[in-house]
């Protein structure tokens, strides 16, 4: 039986995209590279303690002073740790990356609720893209964009994409229909109906999606130190090359803060919205 080529293909793929757009990658990913960096060096003007009373005041309004009183303790003992330029490191490239992967991934979850045949077609991608193990999405982001922060942007996004689509697919599927009829009955337009009775009463299943790709984001980007993204997870790829368990302990944890501060912030703002759909 002869075996088919799929290593050479796809070598051979990336190698005809290097040759016809490596200038354009090139220039892309020094673009990016410097947004980066200045809103990198943009977070770093601001005190740290205006930052920790921010995020505590974004966790009371999105679940109670118990998740701010953790946040600011949390954040705090990052700082306290000396891993404060790290964490900004990290957050920026998570933030970059959940943004780009929702502002491509709802309005792709849009378009699969809306048309049953782009729903077929999009489903085996994303199997693909869940089941791909996330080491795997270095080696194209390595080859387009070289080392640095850019291609785990792009690993990135690729890696934590999926759960924003499917869930926005999904909410917008689970809308009842006789809301959409009544809303048909007033001789709403499509883009009517989807903006608002639709994308509102998905709303909080589009925030799961969204608690999702942030939660994968944030796993990605430490594995992403791996090609010099730096970060917590710079820490943690240098304390295990070392040997540093004290070391790797510490950011550790402090990807573990960061972490549940994420997650806990978005659940809480999607049970908000829960409720209020409720009432």
């Amino acid at each position: 039986m002869t075996k088919i080529p799929i290593a050479e293909l796809v070598d051979q793929g990336v190698k005809d995209l290097q040759y016809h757009y490596g200038e354009i990658l090139d220039t892309f990913a020094k673009e990016i590279n410097s947004w980066i960096k200045t809103l990198g060096q943009l977070l770093l003007l601001i005190p740290w303690w205006a930052l920790i009373v921010v995020f505590a005041l974004v966790a009371w309004r999105a679940k109670g002073w118990k998740l701010a009183a953790g946040t600011a303790a949390g954040l705090g003992l990052i700082y306290n740790l000396n891993l404060w330029p790290a964490f900004l490191d990290t957050l920026i490239l998570v933030m970059i990356s959940a943004l780009v992967s929702m502002a491509v991934g709802i309005p792709l979850g849009i378009l699969a609720a809306k048309n049953d045949k782009f729903n077929w077609l999009i489903s085996p991608v994303l199997d693909f893209m869940q089941t791909m193990p996330a080491y795997v999405y270095l080696i194209p982001a390595l080859l387009f964009f070289g080392i640095g922060k850019v291609p785990a942007v792009f690993a990135t996004v690729v890696f934590s994409m999926p759960p924003a689509i499917r869930l926005t697919n999904l909410g917008i599927r689970q809308v009842p229909v006789e809301l959409v009829e009544v809303g048909e009955a007033f001789g709403s337009k499509p883009g009517q109906l989807l903006l608002k009775i639709q994308l509102p009463v998905a709303l909080p299943t589009i925030m799961a999606g969204i608690n999702q790709t942030m939660m994968l984001s944030l796993s990605m980007v430490v594995i992403s130190s791996m090609i010099g993204a730096g970060g917590l997870g710079g820490g943690v790829l240098e304390a295990i090359s070392q040997l540093k368990i004290g070391m790797g302990f510490e950011y550790g944890v402090a990807v573990v803060i960061m972490a549940i501060i994420l997650d806990r912030i978005s659940q809480g703002i999607g049970r908000s919205l829960r409720t209020e759909d409720n009432k």
